[in-house]
């Protein structure tokens, strides 16, 4: 596929990174966007080298939400997005019926996800970052909803996913203001893992990236399959039986193996690409 606002790549490490790639338009979002991300998304979950993905944008912005141009077309319409090609792919579907939505795909990628917001984060950027797995922010990044001010309800499940992440009293904050935020306001409610300063963010990011080298690729899709999957369901006792049998299942793989080595030779591990069976089970 021909990229033309977006852009990424995959270092030697396996660490992938993809940039939203507008920055005459504030990185801001439009139906092309939305393909050329998840044709990206789709090519990286299919990698075995790929280890990690982090989502930023072009300096100095993380994506200012969707399109002005976009938007007043809207106002003509009774489509929210006619642009979305009927082609785009589908990353992160088929693993439960429940993440086979925009934006929620990204809780069934088998790669753990990494927003780096790096600068202005609005609308449904917004989304984008919280339906990603972990979070770093530049303490003075901008951060807003938006939609409340343009007469819009909460969007793409920002009225699910941020009560998870912030407790419902922080999440109404944003959803049902609208207002704007700095990172930094916004540091301890749990919607970041950490916000840092400009200098240096990306190396912060990327020095967190590479935790996931020294962890197993299977272990890590199957713990991420149990975290999001867990949410959703309302036993612990399923959750716990349901553990169990996943540590029974991976006690018989490779990764195993050579974590126990690994660990007793004080060592570390060398785990090969993620094995088959993933169980795809989420609860």
């Amino acid at each position: 596929m021909e990229l033309k606002v977006t852009k990424y790549e995959v270092a030697d490490n396996g660490i992938a990174t993809v940039w939203f790639a507008r920055p005459g338009r504030a990185n801001s979002w439009t139906g092309r966007m939305h393909d050329e991300y998840r044709w990206i998304c789709a090519e990286l979950d299919a990698d075995p080298a790929v280890r990690v993905i982090v989502v930023t944008g072009e300096a100095p912005v993380f994506c200012g939400g969707a399109d002005f141009k976009a938007l007043a077309h809207y106002t003509k319409t009774d489509h929210y997005d006619p642009a979305l090609s009927v082609q785009a792919r589908t990353p992160g579907y088929g693993v439960d019926e429940a993440y086979d939505a925009d934006m929620a795909w990204q809780l069934g990628m088998s790669k753990p996800m990494i927003a780096a917001v790096n600068g202005a984060c609005a609308g449904i950027a917004v989304a984008i970052a919280a339906f990603c797995d972990l979070r770093f922010a530049v303490a003075e990044a901008k951060i807003t909803t938006v939609a409340p001010k343009i007469g819009l309800p909460a969007e793409y499940g920002l009225s699910w996913i941020l009560p998870r992440l912030m407790g419902v009293t922080h999440a109404a904050d944003l959803v049902l203001t609208g207002r704007v935020a700095t990172a930094r306001e916004l540091e301890h409610t749990g919607l970041f893992n950490q916000v840092l300063p400009q200098e240096g963010f990306m190396d912060a990011v990327y020095d967190y990236a590479r935790l996931f080298l020294a962890t197993s690729p299977t272990a890590v899709t199957t713990a991420k399959r149990q975290l999001w999957g867990d949410l959703m369901q309302p036993s612990p006792r399923v959750a716990v039986e349901a553990s169990k049998e996943e540590i029974g299942r991976h006690m018989q793989l490779p990764d195993y193996r050579e974590g126990v080595a690994a660990m007793m030779e004080r060592r570390l591990p060398t785990f090969g690409t993620a094995q088959n069976p993933v169980s795809s089970q989420v609860g």
